[in-house]
């Protein structure tokens, strides 16, 4: 077990600062960045905007005072050098912050983008937040305690994933441009074999879909921890099944592999053999 745990108090406290950064942020930057306010990182497709680096140093700030003793690992602050990744593994308490994920969709005006909260333990997750700024709503869960829908106004409700069974039933969800090319159009001939593929560009969608249960099984090749805590954490504690393709269970220190998130252990099974040529 980990060595901390993240109270209720913290979680509201958590919920609260996301929101606040969105509304300050990220919100008012919606449909209205200007060319210089969007930028390329380490390829043209790689973006950041002055919405994921302001939302970020909100948060960081905000969570800085909240948890002083906390290390806080933002994809920004990675990117710039001023955090590192490799100080999860030994952090009693780290917070991760992908301050708009889905950047590539936000900076084209699509609506298709969240912000995703996770905090870790000795490299072991034990909260994970995704929040839709749009709707104002989130998904939240604990180490051990299901995972939760909530609403300002205190709606909530347990989410449950999937019970589709049969592979011709099943809404899939890859990001096929994860993948090497000669991989890309392997993995591409399968997708007549489901019901329906899907791309959302978006980690924080992509989990929330899974959560909800519309989404039966999700497969990436990129491992950052700021898209996928979180949201595999979540989607463990709504019943579902992950793992490596080699069968090694997912950590926020693992950064290279292949990811598969099924609803079950049994469907996982079945559709790793589906997907043994990616390795």
């Amino acid at each position: 077990m980990p060595a901390r745990a993240i109270s209720l108090e913290q979680q509201q406290r958590l919920i609260e600062i996301v929101r606040d950064a969105a509304r300050t942020e990220i919100l008012p930057r919606f449909r209205n960045l200007s060319e210089d306010a969007i930028r390329s990182k380490s390829a043209p497709d790689d973006l950041v905007t002055d919405a994921d680096q302001g939302a970020e140093r909100m948060m960081t700030a905000a969570i800085r005072e909240l948890m002083p003793e906390a290390t806080v690992i933002g994809e920004e602050a990675v990117a710039d050098g001023s955090a590192n990744l490799d100080d999860i593994a030994g952090a009693e308490l780290a917070l991760i912050i992908d301050p708009v994920d889905g950047t590539w969709n936000f900076a084209r005006g699509l609506n298709q983008f969240g912000v995703i909260l996770a905090a870790t333990s000795f490299g072991e997750t034990i909260f994970g937040l995704l929040y839709d700024p749009l709707a104002d709503d989130w998904i939240v869960a604990r180490h051990g305690e299901g995972a939760w829908f909530g609403r300002p106004d205190g709606t909530q409700r347990q989410l449950q994933v999937s019970a589709t069974d049969k592979f011709d039933e099943m809404v899939g969800s890859t990001s096929i441009r994860l993948f090497a090319k000669p991989q890309q159009y392997q993995l591409a001939a399968t997708f007549p074999d489901f019901q329906r593929m899907m791309a959302f560009g978006c980690a924080c969608h992509e989990y929330r879909t899974m959560a909800f249960g519309f989404v039966d099984f999700m497969l990436t090749g990129k491992l950052m921890p700021w898209d996928h805590a979180a949201g595999l954490m979540i989607h463990a504690e709504a019943g579902g099944h992950s793992a490596l393709l080699d069968g090694t269970p997912y950590q926020p220190t693992i950064h290279q592999g292949t990811v598969l998130a099924a609803s079950s252990r049994a469907h996982w099974e079945q559709l790793r053999e589906k997907f043994s040529f990616l390795g």
